[in-house]
């Protein structure tokens, strides 16, 4: 079986698209069509129903599919291990970072680039929830987000710091001189939250549930200074980790400590536990030095 009709082909269905497809791969749509005519001429069956711009996987296409990615996944496993043991102080590394952390590892930035100034270092940014289905997928060999990671991606976690909640409002939103708020009383306030995919709000709302109430989200946005100027401005309550508070809102707005649970932001490392490169393990390695971690 042809690899390269059949990273088309899966490309193809992750996409839902043959035009995308394409423009993701850099080549035409005729030659997406053709590959994908090849890899059904190889396997002896229709794998794609075409319907206007719909498509459907057969039974067939749907082994070929899992079992696809599958194989992908493999060779970029095994070119991975025989680049890193070609060059055990070069190669390159790209780790995935929530924009809401990498504001946090700029410390870690340097000493990296200072002690491995051959190892060319890539950031990727997207939120947690996408970062853990890339690094699942192995499109990504490691990543952050914040715990609890999605159990059923089967991913290795190492915690690398933690911070309280604290709820952020316009002043005068609170009592003069409270310096906490109860979480539960947050069930009485309107909230503004980031996007769903953010893996701040997936633990948030998992906070919710077991508290037994249901949010009052006024606004969701994909933008963490967004949420502290709606809630400046008197949208809701924003939540936010307390290096961002201490950051973005000590005199300008009220900032209560969230307890009774005390939340806390907890940000971790994620690889998907096959195998780590030289490069990745020196990362987790300066990671561990600079934040005062644990190493993998």
């Amino acid at each position: 079986m042809d690899l390269r009709s059949l990273r088309y082909f899966v490309e193809t269905v992750r996409l839902n698209s043959f035009t995308q497809a394409a423009e993701s791969l850099h080549v035409t749509q005729s030659t997406i069509s053709k590959m994908v005519r090849q890899l059904e001429q190889e396997v002896g069956a229709q794998l794609l129903l075409r319907e206007g711009r719909k498509l459907t996987l057969t039974d067939t296409g749907r082994v070929v599919f899992a079992r696809g990615e599958d194989m992908l996944a493999t060779l970029r496993q095994l070119n991975l291990e025989v680049r890193d043991t070609q060059a055990r102080t070069r190669g390159s590394l790209t780790v995935g970072i929530p924009p809401m952390i990498n504001l946090l590892f700029t410390p870690v930035l340097k000493a990296f680039r200072a002690r491995y100034p051959q190892i060319a270092l890539t950031l990727q940014e997207g939120t947690g929830q996408a970062i853990e289905r890339q690094v699942a997928a192995g499109e990504l060999e490691i990543g952050m987000t914040v715990l609890p990671v999605d159990p059923a991606l089967e991913l290795e976690a190492l915690q690398i710091a933690s911070y309280p909640l604290w709820a952020l409002a316009a002043l005068g939103s609170f009592r003069k001189g409270q310096s906490t708020l109860r979480f539960r009383e947050l069930a009485a306030l309107p909230l503004v939250l980031l996007k769903d995919d953010f893996a701040l709000t997936r633990s948030l709302r998992a906070a919710f549930a077991r508290a037994g109430f249901e949010p009052q989200v006024a606004a969701q946005s994909g933008q963490w200074d967004w949420l502290v100027a709606m809630a400046s401005a008197g949208m809701g309550v924003a939540l936010l980790p307390q290096p961002f508070v201490h950051r973005l809102a000590i005199g300008r707005m009220d900032a209560l400590r969230l307890v009774e649970p005390e939340l806390q932001w907890q940000v971790a490392q994620v690889w998907n536990g096959r195998y780590l490169s030289h490069a990745a393990r020196a990362w987790l390695e300066v990671c561990q030095e600079v934040l005062g971690t644990p190493a993998a």
